[in-house]
């Protein structure tokens, strides 16, 4: 039989596993990682359209950075996004409503090398943003798996009417809770390496989106489940060594 309190760090160590578990999901196929923010002026001043048709085909790390700059884009591990106004029939409004255009990083563009000069495909591989930007990729699908992983174990265990299993659970999330934290600290190095050679001009703010802070909350809700689960395992097997000495004496 498990004790009450076991059972109590059990059930609140699942429902934080899964609101982990939702928000890293969220965090991971939304764009809002990163998001730039351009003065009126200068984005009155350019031809969105343009800009619009060159972002959805170009796959340039140094120009669809510049035109995110230019457009209040915003970044994310999957995409890249721009706000452009809408498309019209044959007339221009004169307040048009924007709307936000997003290309996805194919699986090739994930893995495929940064360069120090921007744009420069023969120029010295950045071997440094090179995996930052492959870890940043990585790292949360391994994070998701790990908890997955840790759920079926969760789930064999209360099938066997076994409590062992559960500090393998926890040592699970653990991992899990370090590769989201990973993912956050590469991205966040990524960035700031990509401005260091594509600054942004003069007047364009950048900010931290709300799916990079929804991957910083699943953070310590990862980790609170793990310390849960390895409690909940430490103290129920000291508890029945005592209880097994107890009847042996």
């Amino acid at each position: 039989m498990v004790d009450n309190r076991y059972a109590t760090a059990l059930v609140i160590g699942s429902v934080l596993s899964l609101m982990a578990t939702v928000y890293l999901s969220v965090a991971v196929g939304t764009q809002h990682w990163y998001q730039y923010s351009c003065p009126p002026g200068k984005r009155e001043g350019s031809n969105a359209t343009e800009l619009r048709d060159e972002f959805i085909r170009e796959v340039d790390e140094k120009t669809y950075s510049e035109i995110l700059f230019r457009l209040n884009g915003t970044l994310g591990l999957w995409w890249r996004c721009i706000l452009v106004p809408g498309r019209t029939h044959w007339f221009k409004e004169p307040d048009p409503k924007m709307e936000r255009q997003c290309v996805s990083f194919t699986l090739s563009q994930q893995f495929s090398p940064k360069y120090k000069h921007l744009g420069n495909p023969n120029s010295e591989e950045d071997l440094l943003r090179t995996y930052l930007w492959r870890c940043q990729f990585l790292l949360p699908l391994a994070s998701l798996a790990l908890v997955f992983l840790g759920g079926l174990v969760g789930v064999c265990a209360c099938l066997c009417r076994s409590f062992t299993p559960t500090l393998g659970v926890g040592v699970l999330h653990l991992l899990a809770g370090l590769c989201t934290l990973g993912t956050v600290c590469c991205f966040l190095a990524g960035v700031d390496l990509l401005q260091q050679y594509s600054p942004p001009p003069e007047g364009v703010v950048g900010s931290l989106g709300w799916s990079l802070y929804l991957a910083l909350i699943s953070f310590p809700l990862q980790m609170m489940a793990a310390a849960l689960f390895l409690w909940a395992a430490r103290s129920h097997r000291k508890n029945y060594s005592r209880m097994t000495a107890y009847r042996v004496a």
